[in-house]
């Protein structure tokens, strides 16, 4: 069994801790924290658990698996599998993409929506939302109309064909969303929703108030950061 690695470097690590507090009977709790510390400690051993890496480099092994990079890689992962699962789900209707569902079910819970803000709630580039916007209109499931204040501005709005349609993904839709949360428990899924919803408030302030449109930006915010800790 591959399991028989982990149980031997846990074995290893439980000496470890014994030898420190010089042979002493040590808890679950003890182990947990000195564990903890381990898992967080940049100089401690590297094991790679990721099935995609090889080992020719280990330098690059280094940089890949701190925190922080290992979190921003399995994002990136999780929302490629999301994509995938999303696609299958709206095989045979007239949505695309995940932003066309999106999109949609934006304009459901609004009675109408100028494009740039439908395109911001969507966290859309421009060119990209007005693709999106573009679709649905030519499927029929929203409809524009001029602004009668400012004849550049052009308002949407769902239409009765879209809400119908869209109810109807929604069964798959849920179904996606069960798959993505895979076996977690309930707990895990509380502890998980509240973590990314956690990041999702932090983004979205980024976002809405546009302070990282560079990579300058970038650059300059994440050294002040980390300054600061």
């Amino acid at each position: 069994m591959k399991s028989y690695q982990l149980i031997h470097q846990l074995i290893d690590l439980v000496a470890q801790l014994e030898e420190e507090n010089q042979g002493q009977e040590v808890s679950i709790q003890d182990f947990t924290g000195f564990l903890l510390n381990k898992v967080g400690d940049p100089s401690g051993d590297l094991v790679n658990s990721e099935v995609r890496f090889g080992s020719n480099d280990t330098a690059a092994l280094e940089i890949a698996y701190q925190l922080d990079n290992n979190i921003g890689r399995l994002f990136v992962f999780m929302s490629r599998y999301a994509k995938y699962y999303i696609k299958k789900a709206l095989e045979g209707t007239s949505l695309q993409t995940g932003e066309d569902f999106t999109a949609l079910a934006i304009l459901l819970t609004h009675n109408h929506l100028s494009k740039s803000e439908l395109i911001s709630h969507n966290l859309q580039e421009k060119t990209s939302g007005t693709e999106v916007i573009r679709r649905l209109i030519a499927a029929g499931l929203v409809r524009q109309w001029d602004d009668v204040k400012d004849k550049r501005s052009k308002h949407i709005a769902i239409t009765n064909e879209g809400r119908e349609l869209l109810y109807r993904v929604f069964v798959d839709m849920n179904r996606v969303s069960k798959m993505i949360t895979g076996k977690l428990s309930i707990a895990e899924k509380f502890t998980l929703q509240y973590l990314l919803q956690k990041l999702e408030n932090f983004h979205l302030e980024h976002y809405e108030k546009k302070t990282i449109t560079t990579k300058a930006d970038l650059i300059s915010f994440m050294g002040d950061n980390s300054a600061g800790k």
